[in-house]
């Protein structure tokens, strides 16, 4: 038998664990890994920056419920990665780094893209290790891949120097292999508490369920449905806990929110976590004297904020809640006779009619309400929410607020945005992990595709749509050539209004004035105190569109909602990638 080179082995091991995707990067050294895990039959994909690549992978990890995988170069490889690992570890994805890095022997003598990256991030992941010598290399493989994934998931890294990755090792035969890693251990909760929760739940006037990302991701929608329809709680969805239940649910509080944060006195939250986004659970937005239930896989989660540990819960929830349901049983709440409800659904008619006038808006140019509204009703009008073959990615400040009210989704894990970071720059690199995640690489509409996820919806290909804003879209645009290189028909929506937030200007002249006044030309000379541009402008008018062009693609432009509707329909009947720029 010849000689295993360290790559070989690297790659053995990421085939061994069943890793089929990897994202990233090569270059020296790291290419004889790619190559080796192609010759495997693993894909892939290649990137054109480490940061797409990294959001990418921990995103799949999300979605596929496994450690996604991501190979970059050493020294500027790895400081481009980094957002890959930020992401992973506050987003609770499973995530592989994997990077090279100078020859051991070379050390402190300013060898080529040398870094000390296992002391640089060692503070930042699960596990950061270098294996010593080549039979250390399954093991290290196998030790990061489950480290990442068990427990709280989140980011490891595996540094493989070059003299690694290029030795070789005469006697193949007698290496250790990889094996495959059991799925993680689904801690329950204990009667105890499960009994003390049951009891306060049973006693609320203004019960609130509240449903996070990890909910998705622990795979729990059946449960969780179940909890609901028996005991008739309302319930509201974070961003990316949308589709747990389907928003068209009747206990949906959603757009009910600052009703429901305000007069719920027993809260159930079921892989949320009380930071930010929830208020910390404080008032004013919350009620004062709310009690948090929390139920959450990690533990150091437990007792944060305003949550009380006494009623914490640290379990699988998938597990969990029909212990929780058994203690239960057949109590129901009756919101029928509850002023809370009542509140709610006063509050929901209210906020639905508000929505519905800003999506009617007429004005030229469009809001975002009215651009985004006429994209969802041309989308919906191909096909229904129910359906689930839709995923939404969404990033950019107004863009992703506002569309994470006007797109309904049905099923969990259908829409991705910038999530616990608002993360800017995500929305490429995440659309080509729901591609490869729900449609695997090579297949084209109407064939058989690979899935690397859990089906969710009706079977068939899913069409990857991102919601962008400009600027949003311009951290991360480059990776359109990825998506047209491998043959994804991913939608791309860049709601231009020249600016971070907001343009300065809404016609173009008058925005040549202020640039003017910028450069100090004119009348509005600069030094002379003339209004310029701010801070949160961009260029106006971008021809966003002519990336798809210049690829291969479909570009379109649109500056009506029937512009909008058409150009959505083309894009939808196109096989190809297609970016429509919506002014």
């Amino acid at each position: 038998m010849a000689p295993s080179t360290g790559a070989q082995i690297i790659a053995r091991s990421l085939r061994d664990l069943g890793v089929a995707v990897i994202f990233g990067i090569v270059g020296i050294p790291v290419v004889d890994i790619a190559e080796e895990a192609i010759n495997l039959g693993i894909k892939f994909v290649g990137f054109r920056n480490e940061q797409a690549a990294g959001y990418a992978a921990s995103a799949y990890g999300y979605l596929t419920g496994k450690p996604g995988v991501c190979l970059v170069v050493g020294g500027p490889g790895v400081l481009h990665a980094i957002p890959g690992i930020g992401n992973s570890s506050v987003n609770a994805f499973p995530f592989l780094l994997l990077a090279g890095s100078s020859e051991t022997h070379l050390t402190f003598k300013g060898a080529f893209q040398e870094l000390d990256a296992i002391s640089f991030l060692n503070p930042h992941t699960k596990l950061a290790v270098r294996p010593a010598t080549l039979d250390a290399i399954p093991d290290a493989v196998q030790n990061a891949y489950r480290t990442a994934w068990y427990g709280r998931p989140g980011p490891s890294f595996i540094d493989l120097p070059a003299d690694l990755i290029q030795g070789t090792d005469p006697t193949p035969a007698g290496l250790k292999r990889a094996s495959i890693v059991p799925s993680p251990p689904k801690p329950s909760a204990e009667e105890t508490t499960l009994f003390k929760v049951a009891q306060l739940l049973k006693t609320a006037k203004s019960p609130l369920i509240v449903i996070g990302k990890g909910a998705a991701y622990a795979r729990a929608s059946d449960s969780i449905n179940f909890l609901v329809t028996q005991c008739q709680i309302p319930f509201l969805p974070t961003p990316m806990g949308k589709g747990v239940l389907s928003d068209s649910h009747p206990l949906n509080a959603a757009s009910a929110r600052s009703t429901a944060l305000r007069e719920a006195d027993v809260v159930l939250l079921l892989g949320a976590r009380l930071n930010w986004i929830l208020h910390f659970g404080s008032p004013p937005k919350w009620n004062p004297s709310a009690k948090f239930i929390q139920i959450d896989i990690s533990a150091e989660e437990l007792g944060k904020n305003a949550a009380d540990p006494a009623l914490a819960i640290h379990g699988d929830i998938a597990t969990v809640i029909p212990q929780l349901q058994a203690h239960l049983s057949t109590w129901r709440y009756k919101p029928e006779c509850s002023p809370y409800t009542a509140h709610l659904l006063t509050a929901k008619i209210k906020n639905v009619a508000t929505a519905a006038e800003k999506a009617a808006d007429t004005t030229l140019p469009m809001t975002h309400s009215s651009a985004l509204s006429a994209i969802e009703r041309t989308l919906h009008s191909l096909s229904s929410p129910d359906d689930g073959r839709i995923v939404y990615v969404s990033e950019g400040a107004n863009t992703m607020d506002i569309s994470r009210s006007i797109f309904p989704v049905s099923y969990p894990r259908l829409r991705l945005d910038a999530g616990t970071h608002a993360t800017m720059g995500v929305g490429m690199g995440y659309a080509i992990a729901a591609h490869i995640a729900y449609n695997g690489i090579g297949a084209t509409p109407g064939e058989a595709s690979v899935s690397y996820a859990e089906a969710v919806g009706k079977p068939g290909r899913k069409k990857i749509v991102c919601l962008e804003g400009d600027s949003a879209f311009g951290f991360s645009g480059m990776e359109v050539e990825t998506m047209a290189r491998y043959g994804m028909d991913v939608m791309i929506f860049i709601v231009n209004n020249a600016g971070v937030y907001h343009g300065d200007a809404d016609d173009e002249n008058t925005w040549k004035e202020l640039q003017n006044a910028t450069l100090g030309n004119g009348n509005g000379n600069a030094e002379k105190g003339g209004k310029g541009l701010r801070s949160t402008s961009l260029s106006f008018g971008t021809q966003y569109e002519k990336m798809a062009d210049m690829v291969g693609g479909l570009g379109l432009v649109a500056s009506t909602p029937e512009e909008v509707e058409k150009a959505t329909r083309k894009g939808w009947d196109s096989d190809k990638l297609c970016v429509v720029n919506v002014m």
